[in-house]
């Protein structure tokens, strides 16, 4: 991920423990990418979660800061991926970019030709 004055990123010890099981076991550049933005996240007990971060499992709402769009997805484990029902895997870019977010958090995601977007995160609904 491209970041210039990323925000804070807060993950579960559950989720942090689950996402280094999946690391360790698919070694690819979908998960050196995520490895490298959890290793910058600060892990709390599962209890001391706020409600406003990005989780597994979590729905997230984000607006494209350059094009205002919005969008809504559901953040999941690869093997429950499903693009038609927005179901977006923790290893895709934005997936992983998204992940220890809270509201009002953003990051800068680049999609092809080299264009870099800005999320921003304006509502998370845990599961």
């Amino acid at each position: 991920m491209s970041k210039q004055n990323p925000s804070k990123l807060i993950i579960s010890q559950a989720d942090y423990q689950q996402l280094l099981d999946l690391i360790e076991k698919n070694p690819s550049p979908a998960t050196d990418a995520l490895d490298e933005e959890i290793s910058r996240a600060k892990i709390v007990a599962n209890n001391e979660l706020p409600t406003d971060v990005v989780v597994m499992n979590s729905q997230v709402t984000f607006i494209d800061a350059d094009s205002a769009e919005e969008n809504t997805i559901q953040l999941v484990y690869p093997q429950h991926a499903d693009v038609n029902q927005q179901k977006i895997s923790i290893l895709s870019p934005v997936g992983s970019a998204l992940i220890g977010l809270s509201v009002g958090g953003t990051i800068d995601w680049p999609v092809p030709q080299g264009i870099v977007r800005r999320l921003k995160v304006v509502a998370v609904k845990q599961k």
